[in-house]
């Protein structure tokens, strides 16, 4: 067989599976969160939240809502070695997100039902 012959089976074949692969997929809750970061925000998107104190009044002070911290969780990035990942119960986690031009850091104490948003900081830029 020709080496053009066996390219085109391949091709051929390769692109029936994935048409066949976007037939069964679509439409299904399908995601592809494969780095570590976005396995973290994914489960911390998932969950029920919860507000401490100090982040209330933290985000009275820069004027800032839930939907900053669901825009946090969609696009932030998770600063591992910041973070308490190594904890029995409950980790937490500090991700770093931004919001018209200034950077903040949101520290999530994740558990097993319930997330908690422990504090909200602005970094100087």
């Amino acid at each position: 067989m020709k080496l053009i012959h066996r390219f085109g089976y391949y091709f051929g074949g390769f692109s029936l599976g994935i048409v066949i692969l976007i037939f069964f997929l679509s439409g299904k809750k399908t995601s592809c969160d494969y780095g570590p970061s976005a396995r973290v925000l994914k489960n911390l998107r998932i969950k029920e939240k919860a507000y401490s104190t100090d982040a209330k009044k933290q985000m009275q002070v820069y004027q800032l809502d839930s939907i900053f911290i669901a825009n946090t969780l969609q696009s932030g990035d998770v600063i591992f070695s910041e973070s308490e990942t190594s904890l029995d119960s409950c980790n937490v986690y500090i991700v770093q997100s931004e919001k018209e031009n200034k950077t903040y850091e949101t520290s999530f104490k994740n558990c097993d039902s319930l997330v908690t948003i422990l504090s909200v900081n602005n970094l100087k830029n």
